[in-house]
């Protein structure tokens, strides 16, 4: 029976603290797959992606491509938005009967778990793992499971648009393969 960790978010776009969650998560956690999700319409971001989904999932594609254990999953994309984390897992379950699900989550996200569609749903569909940085508050809820501690990248979405927008490079900050797309696709070169 696979273990699966599911990564959501926006990935506006991917970065190295992204994948280092993934890694550390998969370590910790014991989990056999992490599916990276990207979010078509997430409901508490309504019109503030930078990018259209169809190029944020093709930028996860290429920061995973050669990554054992990581991959996309484009249940998200495939559904009218908004995305619902309950939708995609009761979807999730249904494609891989038999597998055990742990939703992946940051402790920004976490703090507002209760308020999300169905959240008292969640854990009877996955185990709900919050991962926290060092000096950052973990939120308490009955609806977690377990906490995991990641290291502090001080890498976001938003800086890196806010440099693509400035002329400056983002090498290093993401994988090569995605600032190559992202200068291919003239993507964040509008303001936000």
């Amino acid at each position: 029976m696979p273990s699966i960790g599911l990564l959501g978010g926006s990935f506006d776009p991917v970065h190295h603290g992204h994948l280092i969650v993934g890694q550390i998560a998969a370590e910790t956690l014991g989990l056999d797959v992490i599916l990276f999700l990207p979010a078509r319409q997430q409901p508490f971001k309504l019109g503030r992606h930078a990018a259209a989904a169809v190029d944020r999932a093709a930028m996860l594609d290429l920061a995973v491509a050669a990554a054992p254990g990581f991959a996309v999953e484009r249940a998200e994309l495939e559904r009218p938005a908004p995305s619902f984390s309950v939708d995609t897992l009761e979807a999730l379950r249904a494609k891989h009967p038999g597998a055990t699900f742990t939703l992946l989550l940051g402790a920004d996200a976490a703090a507002e778990l209760e308020a999300w569609h169905r959240a008292a749903d969640l854990p009877g569909l996955a185990r709900i793992v919050v991962f926290g940085r060092p000096g950052t508050p973990i939120p308490t809820s009955p609806l977690i499971s377990a906490t995991v501690e990641v290291p502090a990248v001080q890498i976001s979405a938003t800086e890196i648009r806010q440099r693509v927008r400035t002329g400056r490079p983002i090498r290093y900050w993401v994988p090569d393969a995605v600032a190559e797309y992202v200068t291919r696709h003239r993507l964040y070169l509008d303001p936000e």
